[in-house]
């Protein structure tokens, strides 16, 4: 589940890019059915980010999913592990840091 507290306001300017995604219209192949496996789950998420690899809103697309730890789907050309990966990074890199 998204965590709602996380999302941007009401503001359109805050949810605008979603209008200039490649993947408007077509959100099935973004999210796996219940209890794909294997490689029907690795094709589909394949097909997903091509999607995303010609989409000119990707990078804010990423971010929105990373800031509200969006928990299921591919968002910005990214699986659900890979966004997990990258916020474990994150938050050990600033443990380091700090």
């Amino acid at each position: 589940m998204t965590v709602i507290s996380r999302l941007p306001g009401a503001l359109e300017e805050e949810w605008d890019w979603q209008l200039a995604g490649a993947c408007r219209g077509d959100s099935q192949l973004f999210f796996h059915p219940a209890g794909e496996r294997g490689q029907a789950h690795d094709d589909r998420d394949r097909a997903a980010k091509a999607v995303c690899a010609r989409c000119p809103v990707r990078e804010r697309c990423l971010r929105h999913a990373l800031a509200a730890r969006e928990r299921y789907g591919v968002w910005g050309g990214r699986t659900e592990e890979e966004r997990r990966g990258m916020l474990r990074r994150r938050r050990r890199n600033r443990a380091h840091a700090g």
